[in-house]
């Protein structure tokens, strides 16, 4: 960890909703004028889409477990490295996965390929990632220490399959059978990979859903935020202002000493108010030690 170049990382799997925590973030950044160097998880992927493919095959025929949520499919190891020396330094690189065509125009790419490796801009008051490993502990790697700021965005999981299943249909052109397929694939890395971090995370936002979703597999549509709630769990900065939390939050409440409960569509909202006064500390402290 690090006053001097902090780092804060959202993590959740794939259909989690990290995305949305990400938004919070970059209004707090624009507000507060922050410059922060953004790592994208998809980034740190060993392999570029049709390698893959090839992968998993390959895997497949040997009787392996191949996925983006466990240790071969990605560059663990490479990923703490930029952890650990931004924190020293500011200073590390970093890539880019293109998703699809209007990401790769640009770099003169085809999708589901990687840009150079380059170094960070200098000069960056943070760094900001966003993924699926942002908090990952293994035998050999250790990403979460290095983490001033590690939140968890977890939906209850027959929820994160049904947005997974709509995205992956409905954007990305995929079949339902082919994602229920990737779904179970992946299951025995999320189990060792992606839950584990959650207990290193210091807070965690996990929306559960108040209508029927026993079945992801068949339902037809997402549930709303306003068909769900938020759980907040509170870890490292548990001494929060919960009566504040409480008064700004319109049918908030309290489940727990360290748990804060709000509807589904304030859960934008409450992220601006519990973290841009964590932000903002984090800024202030690396001010003073800049101008020391």
């Amino acid at each position: 960890m690090s006053v001097k170049h902090p780092i804060i990382a959202i993590t959740g799997s794939s259909g989690a909703g990290t995305t949305t925590v990400k938004k919070a973030f970059e209004d707090i950044y624009r507000r507060g004028r922050y410059k922060a160097a953004i790592v994208e998880g998809d980034s740190f992927h060993r392999y570029d889409r049709l390698e893959m493919k090839k992968a998993v095959e390959e895997a497949d025929k040997e009787g392996r477990n191949l996925s983006h949520f466990g240790h071969d499919a990605n560059l663990f190891d490479k990923l703490e490295d930029l952890f650990h020396k931004y924190s020293e330094t500011g200073s590390g690189q970093i890539r880019k996965y293109l998703h699809n065509e209007e990401e790769a125009a640009p770099y003169n790419q085809s999708p589901g390929t990687f840009t150079p490796w380059e170094d960070i801009s200098p000069n960056t008051d943070l760094l900001f990632y966003e993924g699926l490993h942002g908090g990952v502990v293994t035998s050999e790697v250790n990403v979460a220490q290095w983490v001033d700021l590690l939140i968890g965005v977890v939906p209850s999981v027959n929820l994160e399959w049904i947005q997974k299943i709509s995205r992956d249909v409905g954007e990305r052109g995929y079949s339902a059978e082919a994602v229920t397929h990737t779904i179970l694939r992946r299951m025995p890395d999320y189990v060792q990979h992606i839950t584990p971090q959650f207990t290193h995370s210091h807070i965690n936002f996990q929306r559960v859903p108040l209508v029927d979703t026993s079945n992801p597999f068949i339902a037809r549509d997402i549930p709303t935020a306003d068909e769900s709630l938020v759980v907040i769990r509170f870890n490292k900065y548990r001494e929060q202002n919960y009566a504040y939390l409480l008064s700004m939050i319109h049918d908030s409440f309290m489940s727990r000493p360290n748990t804060l409960v709000v509807p589904g569509g304030k859960m934008g909202f409450a992220m601006q108010i519990i973290f841009r006064p964590i932000l903002s500390g984090m800024m202030e402290k690396r001010r003073k030690l800049m101008e020391l």
